[in-house]
């Protein structure tokens, strides 16, 4: 049991902050085991809707672990167009992980927009941009 103030917590300690966008983190410790592997609480796989895997990602001294995007995969797409432009080897290579780094840029962007239409229409529009973008809202 841990006090806080006013307030106990029973079991797992779950340290929560504020961080300055006002999203909520919560941090767990968790055993490393000798064969380097973890265990993710249950929690947080279930937020995230992991699946079989995660994005393993090195940031600076962090290790993030992120749920596989379960949007559309645009990549053949991507390559058509770019194969139809005319481009081959290296150069493919080079312009399809350039246009496949701007999909995800986009698409919080088309949120923003939707948020803000969304917002002249009535009340914080957030709603109606989960509507409209549901799959890939944070």
């Amino acid at each position: 049991m841990v006090m806080k103030g006013d307030e106990i917590f029973n079991g797992p300690r779950m340290e929560r902050s504020s961080m300055t966008d006002k999203k909520r983190v919560e941090t767990k410790r968790i055993s490393v085991s000798e064969k380097r592997q973890i265990t993710i609480p249950k929690s947080f796989y279930e937020k995230l809707g992991i699946d079989q895997e995660v994005i393993c990602e090195l940031r600076g001294n962090e290790i993030v672990l992120r749920a596989v995007p379960k949007a559309d995969d645009f990549s053949e797409e991507i390559l058509k167009d770019l194969v139809g432009r005319g481009f081959e080897g290296q150069d493919l290579i080079k312009e399809f992980q350039k246009r496949k780094s701007q999909i995800r840029p986009a698409v919080e962007k088309m949120i923003a927009e939707s948020k803000l239409a969304a917002q002249k229409i009535d009340g914080n529009g957030d709603e109606q941009t989960k509507k409209l973008f549901g799959d890939i809202w944070e």
